[in-house]
C-alpha cells in the first residue's frame, strides 16, 4: 500500500498542530461552539448526542497490521474499548474527550493516518472495492488510481468549500462492489475495443432525501485525462450547485435541473478549456504510485489443496464459513477472507480493541500483514493461503470472529442511529440486533441465501437503506419511532432504489414483516434464484399483499 513521502508527513503534522491550537482555544472559551464547528468538521470531529465523535480516514479501506494495532490502542486508551467501522471504509470513535483528540491525531500521524476529508463540504475519503487487486474479474487494480485521486483532492484549494459533501468511488471489476452508481461521481475501469484501459464516469448518484441512480456521463476517459475531466465536473458543480438550500445542494439535484445532456455540455465546455493543463496525470507519477501496490511474492500453490478439502468434509461449520466468507482469488492457491463483524446480537461494524489486536495478529500470520475495511462494515484479509484457511478459521472462532454470514440476512449494514446521532429519528442498533437474533440459525440463513439488509435511522441514509434488497428507514411518527420497509434495492452494477412496501411498523412489527417477506421469497423462488432476482421477476405486489395480510 501507499507510504507517506516527506510532503505527506509535513502536511499531516501541520494540520495536527493547527487543530491542537483550535481545540485549546475552544476549551479555554476563546472559541464558541458555533465558531469551532467548521474547524472541527474539517478534522473529522462531530458533536453527537452524548459526546464528540472522531472519524478517522482509512483511504480506500487499506490497513496494515501496524495501523490496526494503533486503532486498537486508541480505542483502549482514549475511548471505551471499541471502534465502529463505517460504510465509507473509515473507523469512528464515539467517546473521545475533546481534550484528547489532538493526542489521538498525533498518534495516528505516527502510523501515517489522519482524520482529513472525513467531514465537511469537501471531497470525502475515496472508496473502492475491498477486494481490489485480488478479485478475478478485475480489469486493473483501482487502488493506485484511488491514491491518485486522494492526492489530487486533499486540500484542493478550489474544492475545500463545495456546496455540499462530495463522494467518489472507483471500481475495477465487472462486478461493481463499490456502489459506484450511488456516488456523486462513480468511476469504473473499462476496456475499449482498441484494448486501451480507461474510465467510465458516472455522475449524480446518491441516497438520502432524494435517492438517485447515477447516470453515465462519459463512457471512456483516458487515464492521462482523468483528473482534468473530474476537475471539470467539480468546477461546474462548484459554480452552479445550490448553496441556498442544503437539501438541494448535492450534484444529483444539479444534474436533474440541467438534465444529463445539459450537464454534459457544461462539463465538456469546461474540459475543453482546461485540457492539457497542469492537472494532467504524469505517467511517471502513476508509475511511482502504482509501484506501492505491486503484487507480493506469490508462492506457487495448488488450488483447493487436499488439506482444505479434507477440513471442509470433516467440519460442517468450517465448510459453511468457507462457502460464505471466502472469495476466490485471482492467484491459484490463495483466498480473500471476509471477517464478519456481525455476530448474533452484535452491533454491525463494531470491533473491540482486543478484536482489533487479534485481527492485526491474524493479518501478520495469514495475510502478509494486510487488511481491508469493506463498505459492508466487515474486515477483509486479502492474501490468505488456502492451505491455512482452517488454521485461520480456528483462530477466528477463538476470538468470536468466525460468523459465517457474509452476504446473508444477518450481514446487516446499519448506521449508529438514535443511540448516538443527533440527526437520527429512530434507533438502528437494537433493531439490527433483533433481526440478527430472529435469523440466528446459520443453517437457515444459508438456505435463504444471498440477500442484503440495510438499516438507516433517518432519511440521510447513512445505512444505505435505499439499496438494500431489504431496507429499513427509521422515521419519527408523532413522537414515536416508526420503521418503513423498502424492497428491491441493489447497490451493484444492476443498480436500483428500493420500493416502499407500505405504512410504517414498530420495531417488533418490522421484524415480523421481514419474516413475511422471506416467506414469500422462499415460496416463490426458482432453483438457485437469489432474493433480488425473485423480486424482479414477481414484483412488489405479492410481498405487499402478504405484509398487509399479516398486519
Amino acid at each position: 500500500m501507499y507510504r507517506y513521502d516527506e510532503f505527506d508527513h509535513q502536511v499531516v503534522r501541520e494540520r495536527v498542530a493547527e487543530f491542537s491550537d483550535q481545540v485549546a482555544r475552544r476549551l479555554s472559551g476563546d472559541l464558541s461552539e458555533e465558531q469551532f464547528r467548521p474547524l472541527r468538521l474539517m478534522n473529522g470531529v462531530y458533536l453527537q448526542l452524548h459526546a464528540y465523535m472522531l472519524r478517522v480516514a482509512v483511504p480506500y479501506g487499506e490497513l496494515t497490521s501496524g495501523k490496526m494495532r494503533r486503532l486498537a490502542h486508541i480505542a483502549r486508551v482514549y475511548d471505551r474499548g471499541y471502534g465502529h467501522f463505517t460504510t465509507r471504509q473509515n473507523i469512528q470513535f464515539n467517546w473521545p474527550k475533546l481534550s484528547d483528540i489532538p493526542a489521538i491525531l498525533r498518534e495516528l500521524a505516527e502510523v501515517e493516518m489522519h482524520a482529513i476529508q472525513t467531514s465537511g463540504n469537501c471531497i470525502r475519503n475515496v472508496t473502492t472495492d475491498a477486494f481490489a487487486g485480488v478479485a478475478a474479474d478485475e480489469i486493473e487494480d483501482p487502488r493506485p488510481w484511488a491514491e491518485v485521486l486522494r492526492q489530487w483532492s486533499t486540500f484542493h484549494p478550489e474544492f475545500t468549500y463545495l456546496p455540499r459533501k462530495f463522494k467518489i468511488a472507483i471500481s475495477g471489476g465487472a462486478q461493481d462492489r463499490a456502489a459506484t452508481f450511488f456516488h456523486d461521481i462513480g468511476i469504473r475501469l473499462v476496456r475499449a475495443e482498441s484494448g486501451d484501459v480507461g474510465f467510465q464516469i458516472i455522475v449524480g448518484g446518491g441516497m438520502g432525501r432524494t435517492p438517485r441512480v447515477g447516470r453515465v456521463l462519459n463512457g471512456f476517459v483516458a487515464k492521462s485525462e482523468i483528473l482534468s475531466y473530474l476537475e471539470a465536473i467539480l468546477r461546474v458543480y462548484n459554480l452552479h450547485g445550490r448553496r441556498d438550500n442544503k437539501y438541494k445542494a448535492r450534484i444529483k439535484i444539479l444534474v436533474d435541473a440541467l438534465t444529463l445532456e445539459g450537464f454534459r455540455a457544461e462539463v465538456d465546455a469546461e474540459w475543453d478549456r482546461i485540457r492539457g493543463s497542469v492537472v494532467e496525470v504524469p505517467a511517471e507519477e502513476v508509475e511511482r504510485i502504482g509501484a506501492y501496490f505491486a503484487d507480493p511474492d506469490w508462492q506457487a500453490l495448488a488450488d483447493n489443496p487436499p488439506e482444505l478439502a479434507a477440513a471442509r468434509s470433516r467440519s460442517a461449520a468450517f465448510n459453511g464459513w468457507v462457502s460464505a466468507n471466502v472469495m476466490a482469488h485471482r492467484v491459484p492457491g490463495y483466498a480473500a477472507v471476509t471477517v464478519s463483524l456481525k455476530p448474533v446480537g452484535g452491533i454491525p461494524g463494531d470491533a473491540t480493541a482486543d478484536q482489533m489486536d487479534a485481527l492485526a495478529d491474524f493479518a501478520d500470520r495469514y495475510s502478509l500483514g494486510a487488511l481491508r475495511v469493506s463498505k459492508e462494515q466487515n474486515i477483509v484479509l486479502p492474501f490468505v493461503r488456502q492451505d491455512q484457511l482452517y488454521a485461520l478459521w480456528q483462530a477466528l472462532v477463538a476470538e468470536g470472529l468466525a460468523t459465517a454470514n457474509k452476504g446473508l440476512i444477518s450481514d446487516i449494514i446499519a448506521c449508529p442511529g438514535l443511540d448516538y446521532c443527533a440527526l437520527a429519528n429512530a434507533r438502528s442498533i437494537p433493531l439490527a440486533q433483533m433481526i440478527s437474533e430472529r435469523f440466528s440459525d446459520i443453517a437457515r440463513q444459508h438456505d435463504i441465501g444471498e440477500v442484503t439488509l440495510n438499516i438507516s435511522g433517518c432519511i440521510n441514509a447513512c445505512g444505505h437503506h435505499h439499496v438494500g434488497n431489504i431496507g429499513i428507514l427509521g422515521v419519527d411518527k408523532r413522537g414515536e419511532e416508526s420503521y418503513q420497509l423498502v424492497l428491491g434495492g441493489d447497490a451493484t452494477q444492476t443498480a436500483a432504489i428500493g420500493d416502499i412496501a407500505g405504512p410504517g411498523f414498530t420495531a417488533e412489527g418490522v421484524v415480523d414483516a421481514i419474516e413475511t417477506v422471506i416467506g414469500v421469497y422462499l415460496a416463490q423462488r426458482q432453483t438457485g434464484e437469489p432474493f433480488i432476482d425473485t423480486y424482479r421477476r414477481i414484483g412488489l405486489t405479492p410481498f405487499k399483499e402478504a405484509i398487509n395480510a399479516a398486519r
